[in-house]
């Protein structure tokens, strides 16, 4: 998988690999053609929420003693940043609104749901990891595990990663559907960063931000060996290299993501209806 010695043909973030299996298309317009995105108030409010709550379990870690109204501020401060772009037109919420649940969730997540956890690692940087996909084309992964946490629970150690939205919560568990891949490629960055093998299965932590707020848990097993695959079938890395070495990323207009609030290609794209 690693290719060291040789320059890599493009470098793109951990974070964004598993969107490359939800829509390669929408993919490719992002972060190789480099096609603007601006996101509505929700997104922005995950965004905040996950920053204090990142201060918060940080927090922990160092003995800094910061305080769950700490991490509120936090969350504040950031969605009130005016680097935190976005279209106020593009979801049915207020700013009033979006500071009124941002608060709640993160209140009950420093209260409730951080204590249960012994955390090792916050959003963790990664030492890069190349991926040779034939023909001289080397991909590598960068950055940190946005959002993530590595997680000890006795003697394993597995990921927990946060997700927030709409629908992050559904019947009172976290929503794991499509999370697969970027579990995986965070197991395989962890591994490669320590040396140190991924002996838990992963937990995703939904934080639900339309309606009543809400946080569950949901597991998710096998996730690095949907990426590397096994000897009778082909994993995700696999497929991935094939669509770098031939520029071919393919649409999928089935997408939760195929709209043009979230697809800076949509308006030009001739797969969806």
């Amino acid at each position: 998988m690693n290719a060291p010695d040789t320059l890599p043909s493009l470098t793109v973030r951990a974070s964004s690999w598993a969107g490359l299996f939800d829509c390669a298309y929408r993919w490719e317009g992002i972060h190789l053609l480099k096609l603007r995105n601006v996101v509505g108030l929700r997104a922005a409010l995950g965004t905040a929420i996950h920053a204090g709550t990142a201060v918060f379990d940080q927090s922990r870690l160092d003995g800094a003693g910061l305080t769950a109204d700490d991490a509120a501020g936090a969350m504040v401060d950031k969605l009130r940043d005016p680097e935190n772009e976005f279209d106020p037109a593009r979801d049915d919420l207020t700013m009033p609104e979006a500071e009124r649940v941002g608060l709640a969730l993160v209140s009950k997540y420093c209260t409730d749901v951080s204590p249960r956890y012994d955390f090792v690692a916050v959003e963790m940087e990664t030492k890069p990891l190349d991926i040779d996909c034939g023909g001289g084309v080397i991909v590598r992964l960068t950055g940190t595990m946005d959002r993530a946490r590595i997680r000890r629970h006795g003697d394993a150690v597995g990921i927990a990663d946060l997700k927030s939205g709409s629908a992050a919560v559904q019947k009172g568990a976290a929503v794991t559907k499509g999370h697969g891949p970027q579990i995986g490629t965070y197991e395989l960055l962890y591994e490669h960063t320590t040396g140190q093998p991924i002996t838990d299965d992963a937990e995703i932590i939904g934080l639900k931000t339309k309606g009543t707020p809400e946080i569950a848990t949901g597991t998710i097993r096998n996730g690095k060996r949907v990426m590397v695959g096994t000897d009778e079938h082909p994993g995700l890395i696999e497929f991935a290299a094939e669509m770098f070495k031939t520029g071919r990323f393919y649409p999928n207009p089935k997408s939760l993501l195929c709209s043009d609030k979230y697809c800076p290609r949509h308006a030009t794209c001739p797969f969806h209806d």
